[in-house]
């Protein structure tokens, strides 16, 4: 890999990809493959082997789950320094699977919980417990979305209401894999068209602090970039003590709260991407009013319907970018269904091997 391909990696949701040989493998080849074709100087052939491709979809998974452990290490940290004593608790939104009803089931939890299991799969324990019935006999819940959420026992001093872990690891690897390659985050909103559909396209692993007011956000934000973890706290959760864990570095920060950019959703927020344990984060802090009304939207929204819209998105791309539209058949067919015709793509012949 070169300095400019793993700074790139670097910064992106899948950061962890250097650490997976199999993944970054198919990644720089896919790169690599994407930079010759715009440039009209590819050798003709995309080759790949089945072994390699079941090692990468391993390496994905592994991949997430780590990335989620080190969030919740992050979160957990955080939380005694803005709250104090706090109570842990999982929040799952389901979905009746034959009256489409929505409603949120909220548990108690404890950390050994959230380090033992990914968010999805604790929300759908938690579904599992319930049973639901109507005059047409028994029916079934789908998880919509599951957050883990830190709550102060009482007051706190920087007026902070909560925190909460977001995952948005449910995308299937093909989906994440070209999002990356061709930067898609950027290309909508650079397109006029497009821009309204941000939401839609975000990265994996963030954490969200809730707060009484937009005056208490940004209090709030100049206490992170004084922040400091100290050794004591990192070894009492088995963390390395140097210096990359016990600051945030903050890459950049956007202000929702006063610009003119409130979404439909009703999202409003100081959004900053920031560096830890080597690792890229988002990190929201957003003021109770906002948050209440986004997640009263999202107990409303039909998941499916998101995650058609978040389709189109990618949809309209791919018409303006045939290349997009074809890495996406292209890693679509290597995941699910290699067996069958390889997607086309004028000058590029692709060939699988044992």
């Amino acid at each position: 890999m070169n300095v400019e391909e793993g700074r790139s990696l670097e910064v992106s949701p899948l950061w962890m990809v250097s650490q997976a040989p199999a993944l970054n493998e198919l990644v720089m080849a896919l790169k690599r493959a994407r930079n010759e074709l715009e440039a009209g100087t590819f050798g003709g052939r995309l080759v790949f082997s089945r072994a390699a491709l079941t090692q990468a979809r391993a390496e994905f998974g592994a991949m997430i789950r780590r990335g989620e452990k080190d969030l919740h290490h992050l979160a957990g940290l955080l939380a005694p320094e803005l709250l104090g004593a706090f109570a842990l608790r999982s929040s799952a939104i389901g979905e009746i699977e034959r009256t489409r009803e929505r409603f949120t089931l909220t548990v108690d939890v404890s950390e050994e919980d959230v380090a033992s299991s990914t968010d999805l799969d604790l929300g759908t324990r938690i579904l599992a417990r319930l049973a639901i019935a109507d005059h047409r006999g028994w029916m079934r819940a789908a998880l919509v979305s599951n957050v883990v959420e830190y709550e102060p026992a009482g007051p706190t001093p920087l007026n902070v209401y909560r925190i909460l872990t977001r995952i948005k690891a449910e995308e299937e690897i093909w989906n994440k894999v070209v999002d990356e390659l061709f930067d898609l985050d950027s290309i909508v909103l650079r397109d006029k068209q497009l821009r309204h559909l941000g939401r839609y396209v975000k990265d994996v692993f963030g954490i969200k602090v809730v707060v009484g007011a937009e005056e208490d956000a940004y209090r709030l934000q100049e206490h992170f970039a004084g922040l400091a973890f100290t050794q004591e706290r990192l070894a009492a959760r088995g963390l390395p003590t140097d210096a990359s864990y016990q600051r945030l570095e903050f890459v950049e920060t956007k202000d929702y709260l006063k610009n003119p950019s409130r979404k439909q959703s009703g999202w409003s927020a100081l959004k900053s991407v920031v560096h830890w344990a080597g690792r890229t984060f988002e990190i929201q802090v957003q003021p109770l009013s906002n948050f209440l009304h986004e997640r009263e939207r999202l107990t409303r929204e039909s998941h499916a319907s998101f995650k058609t819209t978040r389709e189109r998105v990618r949809d309209e791309v791919a018409e303006r970018l045939p290349l997009f539209g074809f890495y996406r058949a292209l890693l679509r067919w290597l995941f699910l269904d290699p067996s069958s015709e390889a997607p086309i793509h004028e000058g590029v012949d692709v060939v699988l091997v044992d």
